[in-house]
């Protein structure tokens, strides 16, 4: 699959895999300098990057692992949504889940960008839906561990 890409500023850097089986690619910070999220504040950071996603797929917006569970920073709102219809400039609002200021710099692997399908779905409105074994249990309703 070939995912147009625009560069929106000289600095802007293309996404990355980490490895040759990676799903994500990594998307870094286009910023000129360091840029401060204070403890359990979110701060939106530019890719510099904009891109053409083809019809029938999204682009999710992950967290980085290492970024997450070693500084307690991963994109507000978990996952971000990018539709196959926008052309704005990729950003990711990054929240600080740590009680220690962060420290985002320049070039910095902020999120990493997977492209994925999606099923268009049409919804059916009915009075009655089929019986299962869980029925309408909620969080934790099915007893496994």
């Amino acid at each position: 699959m070939v995912v147009q890409i625009k560069r929106l500023t000289e600095s802007a850097r293309l996404p990355e895999r980490g490895s040759a089986y990676a799903a994500g690619y990594d998307l870094y910070a286009d910023i000129l300098e360091n840029v401060e999220i204070a403890p359990h504040e979110a701060r939106m950071i530019k890719t510099g990057l904009s891109v053409a996603i083809p019809a029938g797929y999204f682009g999710g917006i992950y967290a980085r692992s290492g970024l997450a569970s070693k500084e307690g920073l991963r994109p507000a709102n978990c996952v971000g949504v990018i539709d196959a219809d926008y052309r704005g400039e990729l950003m990711v609002s990054l929240r600080n889940d740590s009680d220690t200021v962060r420290i985002v710099t320049p070039k910095e692997r902020i999120a990493q960008l997977v492209i994925q399908p999606f099923l268009e779905t049409e919804f059916e409105e009915t009075d009655e839906l089929s019986e299962t074994e869980r029925g309408s249990g909620g969080f934790g309703s099915t007893g496994k561990k």
